[in-house]
């Protein structure tokens, strides 16, 4: 991993990250440096995880979709984000092309990593999106996806699986690239998420 506990961000990293990112020597610095400030020890745990999501929704219950989502991101499964894998997981989920988002996507539902998504993870999954919501927008959606199982259950109709089957990675992909609506269903509004950064930054 380099010298990950040093002041600066060593080369092999920097490198690797802007092969595989849209972020500049500059901004990888930057957030670097901020990283550092945040997480001394060069490593966020899912607890420093978990207070860092909550801190951009005051007015929700996040902890169980971090959770998810740290998961999600934690390549080696150390129960630690490096830096590299923190930047990795920035871009996949704001910058990446719509077929790395959908992989990314498909990790965060395959909850026990078996290569394959059934019912009950995209449900578990959506109960947690639904405590993102602000319970005054759940009130607004329509009535065959206000609740957890209602949505869960048109996300599966939609893929044309009975209740015991499994979907593969590619089968997620290809549906969800097919169809808008499944994208609109699997994922917690990433909009107000920017509007939240955006917010944080001004």
């Amino acid at each position: 991993m380099g010298n990950s506990k040093s002041g600066a961000l060593s080369k092999e990293i920097l490198e690797e990250l802007q092969l595989n990112t849209k972020f500049t020597e500059e901004e990888l610095s930057a957030w670097y440096q901020s990283f550092l400030k945040e997480c001394p020890s060069g490593r966020i745990t899912r607890q420093e995880f978990e207070s860092i999501y909550a801190k951009f929704f005051p007015d929700a219950d996040p902890k169980a979709y971090a959770q998810h989502v740290f998961r999600s991101f934690d390549a080696n499964s150390d129960g630690t984000l490096d830096f590299k894998e923190y930047v990795i997981a920035l871009h996949m989920t704001t910058a990446g092309k719509p077929t790395q988002k959908l992989e990314w996507a498909f990790s965060l539902y395959d909850v026990d990593g078996n290569g394959a998504i059934s019912k009950n993870e995209v449900l578990e999954i959506v109960m947690a999106i639904f405590k993102m919501i602000n319970p005054e927008d759940v009130k607004n959606l329509p009535d065959d996806e206000n609740t957890p199982e209602k949505r869960a259950e048109k996300i599966w109709t939609f893929f044309g699986k009975k209740d015991d089957d499994k979907l593969t990675e590619e089968e997620f992909i290809e549906g969800t690239l097919a169809n808008k609506e499944i994208l609109r269903l699997i994922q917690f509004e990433p909009q107000k998420v920017k509007e939240r950064i955006k917010e944080k930054k001004q």
